[in-house]
């Protein structure tokens, strides 16, 4: 990209490439406003099927992962056993998934999506996966092995910092809202 040019003494125009630091600040950047609407989507399709936005998002990583434990979701979103616990009752009460006794540990008990239940949120998703598909279909074979490759490393350190965010944080407790927003809301 192409952001100043410069003359020299022979009037011809050369460009002058952004810096790194301008590159990795753009990048930082149109992750975090796909991050943001990827949760908006995320509350607008949970609304929809009268979920939570935790709810759909921990659904929809069962039902890439074929089937997880509560330790595994566990692990993978920072929420504790006890909440993990509850997020699988709501989907199974509400039939999206299942679980499964492990064949060979009688400790182990595997959650699984139920594809018939899930395949109304499938179809609510395909016209925009539709487009997705589309828009991405235009970069070429070795663009996408890029954009895959930045992709699955992002999110496997994106995963590792709210492990070491969640070791930090303080202890989760009733929500508060500003005293001063309370005041405006009365």
């Amino acid at each position: 990209m192409v952001d100043l040019l410069i003359i020299t003494k022979t009037s011809a125009i050369m460009p002058q490439p952004k810096a790194l630091k301008d590159r990795v600040t753009r990048v930082d950047h149109d992750v975090r406003k796909m991050a943001a609407q990827t949760v908006v989507t995320s509350q607008i399709v949970a609304g929809h099927f009268g979920l939570h936005t935790t709810d759909l998002r921990v659904l929809d990583m069962i039902y890439m992962r074929g089937q997880v434990t509560a330790g595994d979701l566990a692990k993978a979103t920072g929420l504790t056993s006890g909440s993990v616990t509850a997020l699988i009752d709501r989907l199974s009460n509400a039939g999206y998934v299942e679980r499964r006794d492990d064949d060979t540990d009688r400790r182990k008990v595997w959650v699984r999506s139920r594809n018939d239940a899930i395949e109304p949120i499938k179809e609510f998703f395909l016209p925009s996966q539709i487009r997705m598909f589309e828009l991405w279909s235009k970069f070429k074979a070795a663009e996408l092995d890029v954009i895959a490759d930045f992709l699955e490393r992002t999110t496997l350190l994106a995963a590792e910092c709210a492990e070491d965010i969640q070791r930090h944080a303080k202890p989760a407790g009733p929500r508060r809202r500003n005293s001063k927003l309370r005041e405006k809301t009365r």
